[in-house]
């Protein structure tokens, strides 16, 4: 066990344990140019990521965090002992011990999160099935049968409000013709009532076989978007499952998310491209 009460074994702790307030910090000793002591540079050679990605990451406001985000998200042999370990290597003591006491409080937190998600449902008075069944679990969209199979769908649409004219004709193009794809958009299909975040969390990992994530401006505002988006890169890291698919439609200002760099997109707004545009996706949400 990784979060054993004895020790933790920091190898079997995933980078995403660490919050944000650790990762700046190390971007305050890693960002500067250093002569000597082996800068941020160093450690992304060390991760893996070859010269002309090094060469990209010059341009990031915090490269050492983003360089975190990037291996976080393309490896599936990223942990907090791992990260570590490079640090010592590159002979970077001093980092490893002046943040050893907040990487520390990070993985306890994180710990304490994986037991109470571990502790067994309150018991009921009766029980008149062999299947545990919990409220978030049952009856969560319109067409669920909460004494059946629950509602399954091909895609999760991860959206923020300001995109939902796409999102209607995403369902036009992909649900109302011989594609017949099952969307779940959660402003059509969830119940009210219930935790949004609990809720988000199931439809994701065990109702949708994938997840079509829309891009723009105001999704980089979104903390509704950046939970589902890390939530869904965490059960495929590297998106070796294909589980992700980030979408653009609109010319964007920002920066395209970082996170997501490493995946194939579908861009609408290529005039080239926009006549495969539905069939690409289409064909991406069918397979098995």
């Amino acid at each position: 066990m990784a979060c054993a009460d004895s020790q933790v074994d920091l190898e079997k702790i995933p980078l995403v344990a660490l919050n944000m307030s650790v990762r700046k910090k190390l971007g305050l000793y890693l960002n500067p140019k250093h002569t000597v002591a082996a800068d941020w540079m160093a450690l992304a050679e060390a991760m893996g990521f070859n010269y002309l990605e090094i060469k990209n990451y010059e341009v990031s406001k915090n490269p050492t965090c983003t360089v975190l985000e990037d291996w976080q998200a393309r490896s599936t042999d990223t942990s907090v002992g791992k990260l570590l370990s490079m640090l010592s290597e590159l002979d970077r003591e001093d980092i490893v011990e002046d943040l050893r006491p907040l990487i520390n409080e990070d993985v306890r937190k994180y710990c304490e999160n994986l037991k109470k998600k571990a502790e067994p449902p309150l018991q009921v008075p009766e029980v008149d099935s062999c299947v545990p069944r919990t409220p978030e679990r049952s009856g969560i969209t319109v067409d669920d049968d909460p004494e059946g199979v629950p509602e399954m769908f091909d895609a999760f649409i991860c959206y923020c409000q300001s995109d939902f004219a796409f999102v209607h004709e995403m369902i036009r193009e992909l649900e109302q013709t011989d594609y017949k794809l099952k969307l779940c958009v959660f402003d059509r299909d969830v119940l009210p009532g219930s935790c949004v975040w609990t809720i988000t969390s199931e439809l994701i990992e065990k109702r949708c076989k994938r997840m079509v994530v829309v891009i723009s401006d105001e999704y980089l505002d979104s903390d509704a978007c950046d939970f589902q988006t890390k939530f869904a890169l965490s059960l495929c890291p590297g998106a070796r499952s294909k589980r992700l698919i980030p979408v653009i439609y609109k010319p964007m200002t920002k920066p395209f998310p970082s996170i997501l760099r490493f995946l194939t997109i579908c861009d609408y707004t290529r005039p080239c491209t926009q006549a495969w545009f539905w069939t690409r996706l289409a064909k991406a949400l069918s397979l098995p």
